[in-house]
């Protein structure tokens, strides 16, 4: 059997374990067999290898999209350069899959009149501080750091988002910002002298935007749910750098596993990618229908 779509091949062998995809093998823990007079495949090749490259796309025809409600965003395509990141047991890396997810969703928002702010565009090396730098330079409504996940259990898969963890000290990092940052607000000059009135301003925006990013992290944890076949693990707090300097709501979003042989055959896969970044924007923007952002 062959099956021809798109670009894609798959080619099949009754009671053969071995399959074809685009001329790559693959071995099928059961082989391909005939059942009632048709041919059939284990539950999940199907899944994760014919529903992907063969998918139906809905049509959006007649349906008008909410508008997104903001102004500007920072993307963040996680290491780069001479750091690959986690790099799968095919030769995977994550800072290509990093990017490339990253160029697709900021085409997803520029295509809707949003100003996207890249930390990288190519394949350079950028520190976390400068990263930091770049976003809050950047005054926008929200940071997405891209990232590909690894872990030594290679059966572990999914999607997760995480925001900036309830152990950062909101208290230090107010008084951080308020010695070397200064307020967005226009009325903040009575606080020029007063660094204990600063610290306390920036202790509120600390405060509002780990509100902020939990209620993004769940909006983007619902949509990839509803949009894509793929296990959510969730939204978890944690101290990434990025997340602890970034003085606006922040999420870092963990995209799959590469050290997972079958997530990382599907982030191979550029279709799999846009539906993830399609995916990512979607839940920005039903976060965005909800919640008034600052400065808007």
């Amino acid at each position: 059997m062959v099956i021809n779509k798109d670009g894609h091949r798959i080619n099949f062998m009754l009671g053969d374990s071995l399959v074809l995809v685009d001329s790559k093998p693959q071995y099928l823990k059961h082989p391909v067999d005939l059942y009632q007079g048709m041919i059939v495949v284990p539950l999940k090749f199907k899944e994760q290898v014919l529903d992907v490259l063969f998918s139906v796309k809905p049509t959006t025809a007649g349906l008008r999209k909410a508008p997104l409600n903001l102004k500007k965003i920072v993307i963040d395509p996680g290491h780069g350069g001479y750091d690959p990141g986690a790099v799968g047991k095919s030769g995977l890396r994550e800072k290509d899959i990093n990017l490339d997810i990253a160029k697709r969703l900021s085409n997803l928002f520029r295509s809707e009149g949003v100003e996207v702010v890249m930390v990288r565009s190519t394949d350079m090396f950028v520190p976390l501080s400068s990263r930091v730098e770049i976003a809050n330079r950047a005054k926008a409504d929200l940071f997405l750091s891209i990232h590909t996940n690894a872990n030594r259990v290679r059966g572990l898969n999914g999607f997760e988002v995480y925001y900036i963890s309830s152990t950062a000290d909101n208290s230090r990092r107010a008084v951080q910002s308020a010695q070397n940052a200064a307020l967005d607000f226009d009325s903040s000059c009575f606080a020029s002298n007063s660094l204990d009135l600063k610290a306390t301003l920036w202790d509120m925006v600390y405060t509002y935007d780990r509100a902020e990013s939990i209620r993004l992290a769940r909006s983007i944890c619902q949509n990839m749910e509803r949009g894509l076949e793929v296990k959510i693990l969730g939204i978890k707090g944690a101290g990434f750098y990025v997340l602890k300097g970034a003085r606006m709501p922040a999420v870092l979003v963990e995209v799959g596993f590469l050290s997972n042989s079958s997530e990382e055959r599907m982030l191979r896969n550029s279709y799999y990618r846009q539906k993830i970044a399609e995916g990512i924007f979607e839940g920005v923007r039903s976060y965005s229908q909800e919640f008034v952002f600052r400065g808007l």
